[in-house]
């Protein structure tokens, strides 16, 4: 009777470990998302001479896009980085209409290597930042 309730115990204290990991992962990851998307860090990092991305479709891409970006779209990202003259540790700015894409776009970069990548979020609060920061 004891053994079985001993190994009660430990299946119960090995299920709240369990619980209390997946938790504490869910949360990271949300510090991890509020850290991306912020457009004044983007913007540092693009005037700072980081390559720009924008990972939004070839038709969104030509209705307007931040200078200097080049248009890869976000399920093209993994074929055609590895093609492009960029180093593992360039400073890589990602960004689509939401954010959305792009978050998809750096997943994808960071495993395969591009280990300075930002998603810099979506392209009219990217604009509408720098319009703002002139003034």
């Amino acid at each position: 009777m004891n053994n079985q309730i001993n190994a009660t115990h430990r299946s119960m204290q090995n299920h709240s470990f369990m619980i209390i990991f997946t938790l504490l992962s869910l949360l990271m990851s949300q510090f991890a998302l509020a850290a991306d998307k912020d457009p004044r860090v983007a913007w540092d990092k693009i005037d700072a001479g980081a390559t720009v991305i924008d990972v939004r479709t070839a038709e969104e891409f030509a209705a307007g896009h931040l200078d200097k970006a080049i248009n890869i779209p976000f399920e093209q990202i993994a074929a055609k980085i590895n093609t492009l003259d960029i180093a593992k540790d360039t400073h890589i700015v990602l960004y689509c209409r939401s954010g959305r894409r792009s978050g998809i776009a750096f997943d994808t970069l960071v495993a395969e290597g591009f280990t300075q990548s930002y998603n810099g979020g979506g392209f009219e609060t990217l604009s509408q930042f720098k319009q703002d920061d002139k003034q």
